[in-house]
Parts: C-alpha cells; sequence; structure tokens
C-alpha cells in the first residue's frame, strides 16, 4: 500500500504540473486512490459532479499521468465515494434537515447507463410545501462551531456566520445574503455546516444545507416526476438556506429557480448563507442580476492560513485524534515543522496528522521529526503566487495612468483612454485565467476580439518600446506584491 500511495504522490505531482495548481484544486485537490488492480485505478471524488466534469475534461490525463508511473494501466475507474455518517454532534443537541434517500430517484435522471444512485440526490416527494419535503445534504458531525479554529483570517467570517446561527425566527435579518468566498480548504464549508448545526437550536427555525450540486440534481428530480412546484415551495418555506459551492451551479432553468428561491427568500425576511471559491463578481455563468443581489449582502472573504492558525488547527486535530487515540502525541517541534512548512489549506494540515497517526498505530512507533519530514513531503508546496483579479488590474492601471476605472470600462476613444485600456486587456489575459470573452464583459461588454486586438497590439508595441515594457513589468509587480 505504501507503494501505491507513493506512486499516487508522484501521479498527483504529474497532474498539478500539467493542468496547473489553479485546476489542480479545483477538480483533483479531492480525488482518492482507492486500489491498483492489474491494469486499472480505481479512484474516487467526493461529488457526482466532480466525476462528470473529470470523466468529461480529462479523463486521458489522468490515464496518462499514471501511465507514466505504471506503463500497464490501461483503464482508471472513477467512482463517487459514500457520503458523511448523518450523526449529531454530541456538543450541539440540534435537529438539523438531514434527509437523504437513495432509493427514490426517479428513472432516467442519468443518460450515461450507470446506476441511478451514483448521484447521490434526494427525489421530491410530492408533498405540500413543508420542511420535509427537501432532504438536505449529508452534514460532517466534526463540522461545528466547537471544532472551527479562529485567527485573523476568518475572525469576521466566524463572526458572521455565528451571528447567522445564533438568530431566531422573527428575528430582523442583520445581513442577506452572507456571503462567504475562499480557496480550497480554508474552511468555508466548515462554517456553513457549523451553521446548520447549530442554527436552529433551540428554536423553531427551518435550517436547509445543500451543496449547489444537490440543489440542481434536486430540481432536476423534481421536474421529471411533476412535482417541482412541491420543490419550489418548500424551499421557500424555509427560514435559513445554506448552498455551498455555487460556483458549481450549471444550467438555465436551474439558475433560474435558484435566483427566483434568493429572491423570494430575501424578500421575505429569511436568511441565506452561501458559500463559493471566487466573489460574486467572478461568478461568470451567474446571470448579472444575481450577482448583483449578491453582492449586496455582506460579502467576506476568508484568506490564506497564518502560520499561527495552521499551528493552531494541527493542534486541534491532534486532539481530536486524541479522543480515539489516547496514547497519540506529536511533539512541539513536529507541530512547529508541519505548521511552517505546509502552507496551501487546512485539508493538507489534516492530511498530515493522519498519516502521522497511520504510522503510529499501525508501526507503533513514535511520532519524530524524521518520521514528520519523510511522510508529508509531498503535502510542502511551493508558495504560490498571489491570486490576481481583474478588478486589482483595473485598479492599479488606472492609478498607474491618471484614469479612472469607469474610463476603462467606458466607450471614450480618446488616446488617453484606450492606451490604459489595452494595456489592462493585456494584464487580465497573462495574468488571471478568465477567457477573451470574459474578459471584455469586465471592460463594458466589449467583445472577445476586441480584447485579442488588444492584447496582440500590446504585445507588438512591447517588443520595439523599452519604456512600455519597463512600465508592464512594473504593473505586474505592483499586482503581484
Amino acid at each position: 500500500m505504501n507503494t501505491e500511495q507513493d506512486r499516487w504522490s508522484r501521479v498527483k505531482g504529474r497532474l498539478r504540473s500539467s493542468v496547473g495548481e489553479d485546476v489542480y484544486t479545483s477538480w483533483f485537490a479531492r480525488m482518492d486512490l482507492e486500489s491498483v488492480q492489474e491494469e486499472s485505478v480505481h479512484l474516487s471524488v467526493p461529488t457526482t459532479f466532480l466525476k462528470s466534469w473529470i470523466q468529461a475534461h480529462y479523463a486521458e490525463r489522468v490515464l496518462t499521468c499514471w501511465q507514466a508511473e505504471m506503463p500497464e494501466v490501461h483503464r482508471i475507474d472513477l467512482t463517487v465515494r459514500s457520503c458523511a455518517r448523518h450523526v449529531a454532534p454530541a456538543q450541539e443537541v440540534i435537529a438539523p434537515v438531514v434527509k437523504t434517500s437513495h432509493d427514490t430517484i426517479p428513472p432516467g435522471l442519468r443518460t450515461d447507463g450507470r446506476p441511478a444512485h451514483e448521484l447521490r440526490a434526494t427525489a421530491i416527494a410530492p408533498v405540500a410545501a413543508s420542511h420535509d419535503a427537501i432532504g438536505g445534504s449529508p452534514l460532517d458531525p466534526r463540522l461545528t462551531f466547537a471544532g472551527f479554529v479562529i485567527g485573523r483570517s476568518n475572525t469576521l467570517a466566524h463572526a458572521a456566520a455565528r451571528q447567522v446561527a445564533e438568530g431566531r425566527r422573527g428575528d430582523v435579518v442583520m445581513f442577506n445574503p452572507l456571503y462567504i468566498h475562499a480557496g480550497v480548504g480554508l474552511g468555508k464549508t466548515h462554517l456553513l455546516q457549523a451553521v446548520a448545526w447549530a442554527g436552529n437550536s433551540g428554536s423553531e427555525r427551518k435550517v436547509l444545507y445543500l451543496t449547489a450540486e444537490k440543489f440542481m440534481y434536486g430540481f432536476v428530480a423534481a421536474l421529471k416526476i411533476q412535482t417541482a412546484l412541491a420543490f419550489k415551495e418548500a424551499l421557500r418555506g424555509i427560514d435559513v438556506l445554506i448552498i455551498d459551492d455555487l460556483q458549481f451551479l450549471q444550467g438555465k432553468s436551474t439558475q433560474a429557480e435558484f435566483t427566483h428561491t434568493l429572491n423570494a427568500l430575501i424578500d421575505a425576511g429569511r436568511q441565506v448563507v452561501i458559500a463559493a471559491d471566487r466573489p460574486p463578481s467572478d461568478l461568470e455563468s451567474l446571470d448579472d442580476r444575481v450577482r448583483s443581489r449578491l453582492a449586496g449582502g455582506l460579502v467576506v472573504e476568508m484568506g490564506s492560513l497564518g502560520e499561527e492558525l495552521r499551528l493552531g488547527i494541527l493542534k486541534s486535530r491532534v486532539a481530536a485524534a486524541r479522543a480515539h487515540h489516547a496514547s497519540f502525541d506529536v511533539p512541539g517541534p513536529v507541530l512547529d515543522y508541519l505548521a511552517r512548512t505546509i502552507t496551501h489549506n487546512g485539508r493538507d494540515l489534516e492530511g498530515a496528522i493522519n498519516r502521522l497517526l497511520a504510522h503510529s498505530k499501525l508501526n507503533n512507533v513514535s511520532v519524530t521529526l524524521e518520521l514528520a519530514e519523510r511522510e508529508v513531503l509531498d503535502l510542502i508546496r511551493p508558495q504560490e503566487p498571489k491570486r490576481i483579479k481583474i478588478e486589482d488590474i483595473q485598479r492599479v492601471v488606472a492609478r498607474q495612468y491618471n484614469v479612472s476605472r469607469s474610463d476603462l470600462l467606458s466607450s471614450r476613444r480618446t488616446a488617453n483612454v484606450v492606451r490604459p485600456r489595452q494595456v489592462a486587456m493585456y494584464l487580465a489575459k497573462t495574468l488571471t485565467l478568465r477567457s477573451l470573452p470574459e474578459i471584455g464583459r469586465r471592460f463594458g461588454g466589449r467583445d472577445h476580439t476586441t480584447v485579442l486586438h488588444a492584447v496582440r497590439k500590446i504585445e507588438a508595441l512591447m517588443s520595439k518600446d523599452v519604456a512600455l515594457s519597463e512600465e508592464i513589468e512594473s504593473l505586474k509587480r505592483q499586482l503581484q506584491e
């Protein structure tokens, strides 16, 4: 098994190099190795959406990376691993809505020939508007406020989530929606599930936690068995609706229904809490009106984990492990080393503790610094460059050329605006992952051909104009600081 895991670590490294850190984090960070059997490799992911996307867009890439390690591999089997147990945590006695059913998916929901139960979706019973008409997504009993470690990067998000969780039916909603965004593994799902666990404790509020994927499949299932009205009415009867991973919401009809539900709940004074991996303005697939409504609430970013917070998370995970393995101990110098070197996200920190626990218990050895250095090597990643946003580019360029951001977005064609606009478009194309149409839309709704012309124009000028080239390098440094 150690050999298999070593190979899997190298395959993940190849994948990361092949697709880039952002794509890897979005689609492959939660992929696990289940087994290697002769010519096939069995991998798993937590959601059907991830499975479908990887199969459609990256199947050959994954196979190629495996064949580089094991030429005899000719097939990759990708499955959805089972959901977390629905167990209420002992420290918070509540009654969240967490019903699921794997046996009532309407026939034909899948079109690819695989069993319908793989969707992990809940069909909507044809009943009147009622809290029980919808099954929530599974909740992890570990993800409560009691287990959340607070640091400088997440203090505001935690306080806002607490405020929501402690509200009562009839209270005035302070901010709506509450929109939390962060990269992978920085704690946004933890906060959302903590709200779901604690939100209706001691009250009659109806709290529902749904992933965007579950929302999509629930709506599709309801349409297929002609109970869409019951689905809509049940959703709008919720006191606190929590939607996770909004960036995965797809489909015009599903997005339209989400928009109507969002508006109906907010207008009725019900609380909506949403999490995504980017701010509302960057959700390119959503309608402008939806993005505007989302941005009209409280938008909170959870930043990267500082070393002090990482150390706190590690200590918390060790304490949780000791509840089941009393003899497990990680010396202070080892914790300091892990906090200093594993900088990417909280999931890597948890993975490091799990590895040390496995070696300690299975091999009956003490955890040492040498053991830690050997076993977490693949979790130590180079420092990622700052994620640059188009708004940042527009702001920095506008300041550099003494124009306003609205000038860059306007239709003005004067020389003092055209050149800065072209420079900003060039930087947006070279420093972000946004497509040409997306960039055009963010620059006043321009066509993608306008962006392409600007990029080529600046590239041509830079090859001849040393001053412009140095100017653009200076802008890049400002954006990356």
